[in-house]
């Protein structure tokens, strides 16, 4: 896990060097880490790869449109994710073949889901304050 930590913080170091770049490169470059960051959580084969991503993709754009059509109410949000969840945990089933992989997903998917906000917060807290480099939680032991 220190090692995934690792590599995640190196992506994201790219997107501080390159600050100056389009949004739309830096969604692409989120998008790839989370291709990595879900394959490898998950131990993706190439096969389960090329039948996951599309079903996965459809999954998460119905989450993204829950979150549009419910944006002040976080109760009837997370009863719209619930559900979406239930319809497309059998699809991903036929897809990973057990429940263990399958609650994996979603595990995985709240685990990146926390350290890109942390990224993000610990982003915005160097540009307030220039000198700080590191958190004191991110400081990585040998």
């Amino acid at each position: 896990m220190k090692k995934m930590f690792f590599v995640v913080s190196i992506l994201f170091s790219q997107f501080y060097i390159c600050d100056g770049q389009t949004r739309d490169n830096a969604t692409n470059q989120v998008e790839s880490v989370k291709v990595e960051y879900m394959s490898k959580e998950l131990n993706l084969t190439p096969d389960e790869s090329k039948k996951f991503w599309p079903v996965y993709n459809q999954y998460f754009a119905e989450v993204k449109q829950a979150k549009k059509d419910h944006p002040n109410d976080e109760v009837a949000f997370e009863e719209k994710v619930v559900e979406i969840r239930k319809k497309y945990k059998g699809n991903f089933k036929g897809i990973l073949s057990n429940d263990t992989r399958v609650n994996k997903v979603f595990v995985s998917e709240k685990n990146l889901r926390d350290i890109l906000k942390k990224e993000l917060q610990d982003r915005q807290r160097r540009k307030k304050y220039p000198g700080i480099r590191q958190s004191p939680t991110r400081k990585i032991k040998n």
